[in-house]
C-alpha cells in the first residue's frame, strides 16, 4: 500500500486526536501537567488545543479539581458509531416493544456532563412521530432530565445542576415519588400538547446506565404511575435493568 505523504495530512488535527488517545488511555481524569507528560506537547500549544476541545465539547473540565475528562460529544460519536453493538443492542428490541404497546415514540439517552443525549430513536407507526433526533440533548425538566438529575453520579450532574438550577425539580414528594418507582413524567414541558415519561435503566450497583423516554400527545401519555401504562413501564424498567 502506498505511504499517504506528509502533505496530504493535518498534523494539528492529528496532535488534537493525541491528547483525545492519551485521555482514553488513561481511564480516569488527567490533569493539564499529566496530559503533557503523555502528549509532549508544548504548555502553551496544549492550552490551545485543550481550549478548543473544551469549546467543542470533546473534553469537559471539571471547575472545581481543575482535571479533564472526555467530553459529552465523544460519547455522542461513540453510540452513534456503536449501532447495533453492546448496550445499544440489548436496549433496541425494548424500544421497539415499548414503542409498539405505547403506540409512541420511545427513544434512549445516555448520562453525560451535558445531561442526557438522545442515542437511539424508535417510532410508532402513527403518521405524525413526536420525539427528538439523535444527538438532542434533553432539557432538564422533561421526563429524561428528571431521571438524569436524580440517577446519574453526582459529579456528571453537579455542573448541569447549577446551569439549569431554575428549570430541575425541586418538589420533595416529586422527588421521592421518582427515585421510589423508577419513573419520572412531564406534561407539557416543552411544546403544548406534548408530554413525555422517563425510565432508569440501571446497572447491578444502581448506576444508571441510560434513560428509556416515552413521547407523545398528552391525552396518550400517562400522568400518574396508577395508570396501567405505567405500570407496564415499571416493568419493562425492571426487566431491561436486569440485562445489566
Amino acid at each position: 500500500m502506498e505511504t499517504k505523504k506528509s502533505r496530504d495530512t493535518i498534523q494539528s488535527l492529528s496532535i488534537g486526536i493525541s491528547i483525545l488517545d492519551a485521555m482514553a488511555k488513561a481511564r480516569r481524569p488527567l490533569s493539564i501537567a499529566e496530559i503533557q507528560e503523555e502528549t509532549n506537547i508544548t504548555k502553551s500549544n496544549l492550552y490551545k488545543y485543550i481550549n478548543t476541545l473544551v469549546q467543542d465539547d470533546l473534553i469537559f473540565r471539571d471547575q472545581n479539581s481543575g482535571m479533564y475528562h472526555l467530553g459529552s460529544k465523544l460519547i455522542q460519536y461513540g453510540m452513534t458509531a456503536m449501532g447495533n453493538q453492546d448496550v445499544l443492542a440489548i436496549i433496541s428490541p425494548y424500544l421497539q416493544s415499548i414503542s409498539e404497546h405505547t403506540n409512541n415514540t420511545a427513544l434512549f439517552s445516555v448520562p453525560t456532563f451535558n445531561g442526557p443525549v438522545a442515542t437511539k430513536i424508535t417510532r410508532s407507526n402513527q403518521i405524525l412521530n413526536i420525539g427528538a433526533e439523535i444527538g438532542t440533548l434533553l432539557p432538564p425538566n422533561s421526563a429524561a432530565g428528571k431521571i438524569f438529575n436524580l440517577f446519574a453520579e453526582p459529579h456528571k450532574i453537579k455542573i448541569w445542576k447549577e446551569s439549569f438550577d431554575s428549570a430541575i425539580i425541586h418538589d420533595p414528594a416529586e422527588i421521592e415519588m421518582i427515585q421510589k418507582e423508577k419513573i419520572a413524567f412531564a406534561k407539557e414541558p416543552l411544546i403544548s400538547e406534548v408530554s413525555s415519561i422517563a425510565l432508569p435503566i440501571l446497572n447491578y450497583i444502581n448506576e444508571l446506565i441510560g434513560i428509556i423516554t416515552i413521547v407523545g400527545f398528552s391525552s396518550e401519555i400517562p400522568e400518574t404511575i396508577e395508570d396501567t401504562q405505567s405500570k407496564f413501564l415499571q416493568k419493562m424498567q425492571v426487566e431491561i435493568s436486569k440485562n445489566f
